[in-house]
């Protein structure tokens, strides 16, 4: 139920997992065009380059033959981040720094909820790898970069290999967020339900409850979408997961619309 969502904003004990969805308002590069980027790079036409494999594995190709990622990072790093994006105006990165959430998980790369946090006033302690963990400040929300940060070309989850190794969900940032969610209930929004990786991350949830002696006592956690999927829907019930559906077909609005109601 919604006021359970609710009520676990108000109390300070709802994590947010942030996707690609909540960077795509801003207008950044979508993987089409990094595909394209990358296909350019290495002399293919993109149409052509873009059937000759999945995004990972075609991103796995470029780091074979380039010897790592590092020109892509600077690339991708740039049409990220361009100065023309103005974060102020972003009414889902403002509702996210305003939000009573204690800890944001995102698989994004990008440094906007970064900034955004920057830009109104919202003190954090960025996480992105083992090191940072040591030196978090009590009170201060944490933004965990659960699939790396363009600050550091080892952490950043991009290629085949590197996916690979995030599914294994058995590194020190893996350990955090099973610590995290044994007492918060988890909010996903930005994501689409089809995606792998984020039903991989639903299924870890229930199976990290499963292990706990506390399983009937776990917080209910949610997606966020506008798109009704029945099966989907069935499916994550039967993990613990909740569907919160929007009646509005444009993807931003209705995310805008539920975190205002959300958080007010």
């Amino acid at each position: 139920m919604k006021e359970d969502l609710f009520d676990a904003h108000r109390t300070g004990r709802l994590i947010l997992f942030a996707g690609a969805g909540v960077s795509a308002n801003l207008g950044l590069p979508s993987w089409e065009e990094l595909i394209a980027h990358i296909a350019e790079q290495l002399g293919y036409d993109p149409k052509i380059f873009s059937t000759y494999g999945t995004h990972l594995a075609l991103a796995a190709f470029y780091r074979t033959k380039k010897g790592g990622l590092g020109s892509l990072r600077s690339w991708m790093d740039r049409e990220w981040h361009k100065s023309s994006t103005d974060i102020s105006t972003s009414d889902i990165h403002r509702l996210i720094t305003r939000g009573n959430f204690s800890k944001i998980y995102t698989t994004n790369y990008d440094r906007w909820l970064e900034y955004a946090h920057d830009h109104f006033g919202v003190k954090y302690d960025k996480i992105s790898s083992v090191v940072d963990l040591v030196s978090t400040s009590d009170g201060r929300r944490q933004i965990v970069k659960f699939h790396g940060d363009f600050d550091s070309d080892a952490s950043i989850v991009l290629d085949e290999t590197s996916y690979f190794e995030r599914l294994g969900f058995d590194t020190p940032l893996d350990i955090k967020l099973r610590n995290d969610v044994l007492g918060s209930s988890v909010l996903f929004v930005g994501y689409s339900l089809n995606d792998l990786n984020i039903r991989l991350m639903f299924y870890r949830l229930t199976e990290m409850w499963g292990r706990s002696n506390l399983a009937s006592a776990r917080p209910k956690s949610y997606v966020f979408t506008n798109r009704p999927n029945p099966v989907a829907e069935e499916l994550l019930s039967h993990w613990g997961i909740e569907m919160i559906v929007s009646d509005e077909d444009d993807p931003k609005k209705a995310l805008t619309d539920f975190l205002q109601e959300l958080v007010g």
